[in-house]
């Protein structure tokens, strides 16, 4: 039921993009409070902006990847997580190729995330119990999006501790992870047409989708 809804509003395989919502208070305080607190604040900081930008919001939707530029996306290491999508092909890729999928990977979820929280920003956020984080390195937030069925979307976050803090690297709805989802379909393109040939087709969808 959950992957037809999304089915409507996203590209193949980004089942991340909820995720986004729910993500991260300022920088200068993502070193002091735990990976649970950064999770559940920053929820709310993206709730009250989008209310107090309704009306912006309503008449350009670019208002609201602003938003998501601002509140959400610096506390996700999208150079991790293009390593991991990419896998072997990282490796292989010319260091132009991989500063070009960086940047149209985070664009990629710019602007579908936007089009998702339309849909469902409203829905209900359950915050699992974290255990002890201690010193770990990495740690796993667990949530749940209840819909409006009374049905319940897990919502998993893995983050690792860096030098500035917490960073998500990956996020699995439903037990099925963003990276691994990614990984097939790039995969595949590549395998098929190139790494060129996967960049522009990520560069066409942006633009297409931002109107440029």
């Amino acid at each position: 039921m959950f992957s037809s809804m999304l089915s409507r509003v996203l590209p193949p395989a980004s089942v991340l993009i909820m995720a986004l919502a729910l993500l991260f208070p300022t920088a200068a305080a993502a070193h002091d409070v735990s990976p649970l607190e950064l999770v559940r604040d920053t929820s709310s900081r993206m709730l009250v902006a989008m209310k107090d930008e309704g009306a912006a919001i309503a008449a350009d939707p670019a208002v609201l990847d602003k938003l998501v530029e601002e509140i959400v996306l610096p506390y996700f290491d999208f150079r991790r997580m293009s390593q991991w999508v990419l896998g072997k092909y990282w490796r292989k890729a010319a260091p132009d190729q991989r500063e070009r999928f960086v940047v149209e990977f985070r664009n990629l979820l710019v602007r579908t995330y936007g089009r998702f929280l339309s849909d469902y920003a409203g829905e209900k956020v359950i915050y699992l119990p974290v255990g002890e984080v201690g010193d770990a390195a990495s740690v796993t937030v667990r949530t749940e999006i209840e819909l409006s069925d009374n049905t319940a979307v897990p919502v998993a976050y893995s983050l690792y501790l860096g030098s500035d803090g917490w960073k998500v690297y990956d996020v699995a709805f439903d037990g099925v992870s963003m990276v691994t989802n990614y990984r097939s379909s790039y995969g595949r393109i590549i395998r098929m047409e190139g790494m060129t040939s996967l960049i522009d087709q990520m560069a066409r969808r942006n633009t297409a989708q931002t109107g440029g």
